[in-house]
């Protein structure tokens, strides 16, 4: 664990940051070294990995709450859930960091803690984050997403003990896995309860170790898989699949894996809710007479009439050509944003034309600087 960094470091966040900057620098941080924006990149896919780490822990009060008292070794990402052998309670020299809380300040958050070590409980939760394209975020798609997370070993089948034996009941503490202490004190004998020293708080013994998880019956397994992408999902959307977290204890419930969605830009649409933009541009004569173009939509390519004397800035509604709502009910429009583009370079012909073309029109083509001078005559006249 030595040679781990900083979480806070790792996250680019002071140790006050408030769980808002957290969550904000682990999005930020996630989608700069993301595996689908540098594929075959093991250096990014690191950095990815260590991450995922830190968020785990910063974001979760407990884990964070350990991590700033006693470091890294106080959320070994080899324990599990309630002691060693997954996430959950951090064992040092031989006591339990959660009963030094519990008696004085009542645990981490007021969490209860079952007294027996061996009673179900279920697994934390795994983040991770998904790059999709904003077509994909449109109509919805199957993303292979990559992530972690703690499963039982399957060697041993999560007992930590080698093939043929299995963990023995604590003879120091009966398989409760806490012993108690009494104390004399000025005001009398106290009794206080922590976690033996023996089996440190499980309960059992694992005299032959299984070799794959060095008896931890824990194992951090990197996974690839499939899961439907709804559409009209957008930057920001947290997916929740059940039962794909951290594999729970004493064949408790697995925690959930949570998706956190990072959309792609576009070159030519931009999204505003569930409605699309899109700027189209324009010839001189085009807006000037009119005519009949072909624009760009999610549901491909549009016929579309620009009636005569189109200004530039106008906007044309095409309905239901936006993005499907994420609870299915209705569908937002796009909107064509006109430009007008002034030609350039234009030969000596070209000019004289369009010189006899403006010497041919007068004011009342145009009703927009027919107004202006109007308010600007007006203006001047006041100011005599």
């Amino acid at each position: 664990m030595a040679d781990k960094r900083d979480y806070y470091e790792v996250l680019g966040v002071e140790k006050s940051a408030s769980e808002d900057d957290i969550k904000k620098a682990f999005r930020k941080k996630a989608k700069m070294y993301h595996p689908d924006l540098h594929p075959d990149d093991k250096d990014a896919e690191a950095k990815f990995k260590e991450v995922n780490e830190a968020y785990e822990v910063l974001s979760d009060k407990d884990k964070k709450s350990r991590y700033d008292q006693f470091g890294h070794a106080g959320v070994d990402p080899s324990y599990g859930a309630g002691g060693p052998g997954g996430y959950g309670s951090a064992y040092t020299g031989g006591f339990d960091v959660d009963d030094i809380f519990s008696s004085f300040f009542g645990g981490f958050g007021g969490r209860q803690r079952s007294s027996n070590p061996n009673a179900p409980r279920r697994g934390s939760d795994v983040e991770t984050v998904c790059s999709i394209t904003f077509e994909e975020a449109a109509k919805g798609c199957r993303k292979k997403i990559a992530y972690q997370r703690i499963d039982n070993c399957d060697e041993c089948g999560g007992s930590g003990a080698k093939k043929g034996s299995s963990p023995k009941t604590c003879s120091a503490c009966g398989g409760t896995g806490r012993t108690t202490i009494n104390s004399r004190t000025p005001f009398g004998v106290v009794q206080t309860t922590r976690a033996c020293d023996a089996c440190g708080g499980k309960g059992k013994i694992v005299e032959n170790p299984c070799p794959r998880c060095d008896g931890k019956g824990r194992i951090r397994r990197k996974l690839e898989e499939e899961f439907n992408i709804p559409a009209g999902v957008d930057e920001g959307i947290r997916l929740n699949v059940s039962g794909k977290g951290n594999a729970g204890m004493n064949n408790g419930q697995p925690g959930d894996l949570y998706i956190d969605i990072t959309v792609q830009p576009h070159p030519i649409f931009e999204r505003k809710g569930n409605d699309v933009y899109c700027t189209f541009p324009l010839t001189f004569a085009q807006a000037c007479l009119g005519a009949e173009v072909v624009v760009p939509t999610l549901d491909g390519k549009v016929k579309c009439t620009i009636k005569e004397g189109t200004q530039p800035n106008e906007i044309i509604r095409l309905k239901g050509k936006g993005i499907q709502s994420l609870n299915g009910r209705g569908t937002g429009d796009q909107y064509i944003k006109i430009s007008i583009e002034v030609p350039k370079n234009l030969s000596k012909k070209q000019k004289e034309l369009i010189q006899e073309f403006d010497g041919s029109t007068g004011d009342k083509n145009y009703a927009e600087r027919r107004g202006f001078f109007s308010k600007l005559k007006d203006y001047f006249d006041e100011g005599k």
